[in-house]
């Protein structure tokens, strides 16, 4: 199955590194307002969708979902969802992050909804990658400045990192306590991330 790739309406600058990521294989949603990266991002809508609260609607020759304004998912839920039941599973998600923190902290949680259906999913904003590490292990390479763990379920128990400047064994990060902000990778090595129990966000900082 191809990759799904949702643009949302949040701004990117470096449209270079997402050229550089998007291939003329992936089926392409592009939501309401992110239809203002279509001339920049090199491929075009697979799908569009939409409220058009924020952006005309194109009335391209395009399949186009049109929403109601006055609805319980936003925009690029609705994208993720409509995706879903055609049958893709493995997800990327680009302009999601951006100066509205409830629509931010709400794209990072579509993470953990497609975890929770065994789904696979990624965001990449202009400075970072994000991902869920769960049943799992992540890996990291030495290209990437730093990352961070970021407990946002309630538990991750059973927490090692391998191979980075600040490695852990069997620990616990609480959300009361995130202490897994910006680790190193030990250059020339791969960085291992694994937990036991929860869920953890990697944030993968770009150098």
């Amino acid at each position: 199955m191809k990759r799904c790739v949702i643009v949302g309406g949040a701004d990117i600058s470096n449209y270079g590194r997402i050229n550089g990521i998007i291939t003329g294989e992936d089926y392409v949603i592009f939501c309401d307002s992110g239809l203002k990266h279509m001339d920049k991002i090199a491929v075009n809508p697979t799908l569009i969708v939409g409220d058009f609260d924020s952006h005309e609607n194109p009335q391209l020759d395009t399949e186009t979902i049109v929403l109601p304004c006055e609805k319980d998912d936003t925009d690029t839920v609705f994208a993720v969802k409509e995706a879903i039941k055609r049958g893709y599973t493995d997800f990327l998600l680009i302009g999601v992050i951006g100066a509205r923190l409830d629509h931010t902290l709400g794209n990072v949680y579509i993470l953990e909804y497609l975890d929770e259906l065994g789904l696979k999913g990624k965001i990449i904003d202009d400075y970072s990658e994000m991902e869920l590490v769960s049943c799992e292990p992540a890996y990291i390479e030495d290209s990437y400045a730093f990352f961070s763990l970021i407990n946002i379920t309630g538990m991750a128990k059973g927490i090692t990192i391998e191979n980075a400047k600040y490695p852990l064994n069997d620990a616990e990060i609480t959300c009361g306590y995130q202490y897994g902000v910006s680790n190193e990778v030990i250059s020339g090595h791969t960085a291992k991330v694994s937990v036991k129990e929860g869920k953890l966000l990697l944030i993968k900082d770009y150098r």
